[in-house]
């Protein structure tokens, strides 16, 4: 999957996405990644949210969710 695809056809379509990896979480073991997606296709408290273990693991669980909403996400 190319996540800058991903990213890029999300922001196109009005949401903010942030992958952030976390230095001490990675050190721990312990779902280092996280990926938030917001913005104008949600309501205004709406977010999509997870930790996971890599990108990937967080495209996996949030992705699914995204498209319930309607948004359109290349394969």
């Amino acid at each position: 999957m190319d996540v800058v695809r991903v990213m890029e056809a999300l922001a196109g379509q009005g949401v903010t996405v942030s992958f952030k990896a976390d230095a001490e979480r990675m050190r721990e073991g312990v779902k280092p990644w996280t990926f938030v997606a917001s913005g104008a296709p949600f309501r205004e408290d709406l977010l999509v949210r997870t930790d996971a273990v890599s990108v990937e693991a967080c495209l996996d669980v949030c992705l699914p969710r995204l498209r319930e909403f309607g948004l359109v996400i290349p394969e």
